[in-house]
C-alpha cells in the first residue's frame, strides 16, 4: 500500500534562471493535497514551449522551474476527495480544465473553462508548489511539471486513458499534435472540399493536417523550410509542399499559385514566427479566408497587414487547438488507441531522462521531429 504522507525523493529536470542550462537535480515531491494525484511519469515529449520557457522569452514564468508539460503517467497516489482516479490509473495532464458548467463550457464557444482555467501563475491552484530542491520551491511550466520521476496534479487537469495506449503517443497527444489537430477541428472547424494551409511542419502542422483531412478537405498545402518534412507532412495527408526558400516570391504567393490565385478558405500559423502571421492572413481567400494562430511566439506584439483583414478576411488565436480538456481529448485518445494517426511519424527520437540536456542538440537535427524522454 502506499503511503501518501511520505515525500518522494526523484530525479526532475531543473532550470535555475532564463537562459540557464538545464539541470538534472534531486528534488522532493509532495504527498498530494485534497483533489490532487500524485503521479509516477512513463515518459515525456518536448514542446517548443518548453524551449521558451527555457529560454524565459514568455512573461508569465518563473524560476527556478521543474519543466515539462507533455506526458503520460500512472497514478502513485490520490489525495482527499479524489474519487474519478485510483492508484494504478493511466492519465495524461492538460493544462486547461473543463468542469462542463461554466459559461464557457456550456456557450460551446470556449474551450477555455472559467473554473479551471489555463494557469499563469505557475503554481497549483491553491498558489503553492509540491515540488523542492535545493531549499528552494520549484515553479512550473503552466499547472505541472513532467520532465520528472514524479509530479503531483490537480485532479481536474488530468483525463483517464486506456493502459494499452503507446505511451510516446499518449505524450504527443497531451499537447503538440492535439493543438493543431482541435485546431483544424473545433477552431476552423473545416469543412469538407475545402482548401487548407498550414505553416510549420512539426507536431502541430502534422496535428493541423491530420485534422484537416480527416474533416474532407480537398487540398491541403503544407509549408516548410526543411525538405524532410515533406515525407512527414504526406503521412498525414497533405497533398502539395511549399519550401520557401526555394523561390523568391512570398509564402502567400506561392500559396495563391497553387489555389487559382485566389487562396485558401483556411490557414494555420504553427510556429510562433511574427511575420508569418500576415503571410498566413493573406494567403487565404479574399472576403471569406479564415486564419488561425497556433504557434507561441518569442514576441508579445506582432507586427499585422491592416489590409490583408480589411479584405474581409478572419483571425483567430488559439489555445490547446480549442479543443475541452475531457470532451474531446477523450476523442483523440480513442482514435490514438484505433490508430487513425500515424504518429510513429512524429516518433524520431528518445533520450533517457538523465541525459535531457543532449534533446536539445537533437532538436537542431533537421530529421527531428518529436523526442521522447524516457523515464
Amino acid at each position: 500500500m502506499t503511503n501518501t504522507s511520505k515525500v518522494i525523493t526523484c530525479k526532475g529536470a531543473v532550470c535555475w534562471g532564463a537562459g540557464e542550462a538545464v539541470r538534472l537535480e534531486e528534488i522532493q515531491v509532495d504527498p498530494p493535497k485534497a483533489n490532487e494525484v500524485r503521479v509516477k511519469m512513463i515518459c515525456a515529449s518536448i514542446c517548443h514551449t518548453d524551449i521558451t520557457t527555457i529560454q524565459g522569452l514568455l512573461p508569465f514564468f518563473r524560476y527556478p522551474i521543474a519543466l515539462g508539460h507533455e506526458g503520460v503517467g500512472v497514478v502513485e497516489s490520490v489525495g482527499d476527495g479524489v474519487t474519478n482516479l485510483k492508484e494504478g490509473d493511466m492519465v495524461i495532464p492538460t493544462y486547461i480544465g473543463e468542469c462542463q458548467e461554466c459559461e464557457n463550457c456550456i456557450s460551446g464557444k470556449s474551450n477555455l473553462c472559467l473554473t479551471y482555467p489555463m494557469r499563469m501563475s505557475a503554481l497549483m491552484p491553491d498558489n503553492t508548489s509540491r515540488l523542492s530542491c535545493k531549499g528552494n520551491s520549484l515553479y512550473y511550466c503552466l499547472t505541472f511539471a513532467t520532465w520528472s520521476e514524479y509530479t503531483v496534479i490537480d485532479v481536474n487537469y488530468l483525463i483517464k486513458v486506456d493502459p494499452i495506449i503507446n505511451p510516446a503517443h499518449a505524450s504527443f497527444i497531451s499537447c503538440g499534435f492535439s493543438t493543431g489537430y482541435g485546431a483544424a477541428w473545433r477552431e476552423a472547424k473545416v469543412e469538407s472540399g475545402s482548401s487548407v494551409v498550414v505553416f510549420g511542419l512539426g507536431a502541430v502542422g502534422l496535428g493541423a493536417i491530420s485534422g484537416a483531412k480527416m474533416l474532407g478537405a480537398r487540398k491541403i498545402i503544407g509549408i516548410d523550410t526543411n525538405n524532410l518534412k515533406r515525407e512527414k507532412g504526406e503521412a498525414f495527408g497533405m497533398t502539395h509542399f511549399i519550401n520557401p526558400n526555394d523561390s523568391d516570391k512570398s509564402p502567400s504567393t506561392l500559396v495563391k499559385e497553387l489555389s487559382d490565385g485566389f487562396g485558401v478558405d483556411y490557414s494555420f500559423e504553427c510556429t510562433g514566427v511574427a511575420p508569418l502571421l500576415t503571410e498566413c492572413l493573406e494567403a487565404t481567400k479574399m472576403g471569406s479566408g479564415k486564419a488561425i494562430s497556433i504557434g507561441a511566439g518569442n514576441e508579445a506584439t506582432v507586427p499585422l497587414g491592416q489590409f490583408s483583414l480589411l479584405f474581409g478576411r478572419t483571425l483567430k488565436g488559439s489555445i490547446f487547438g480549442g479543443l475541452k480538456a475531457i470532451s474531446d481529448l477523450s476523442i483523440i485518445a480513442d482514435k490514438c488507441l484505433k490508430q487513425e494517426f500515424p504518429l510513429e511519424e512524429l516518433h524520431t527520437h528518445e533520450v533517457q531522462l538523465e541525459d535531457v540536456n543532449e534533446a536539445f542538440e537533437l532538436l537542431k537535427q533537421p530529421n527531428c521531429v518529436k523526442i521522447v524522454i524516457k523515464m
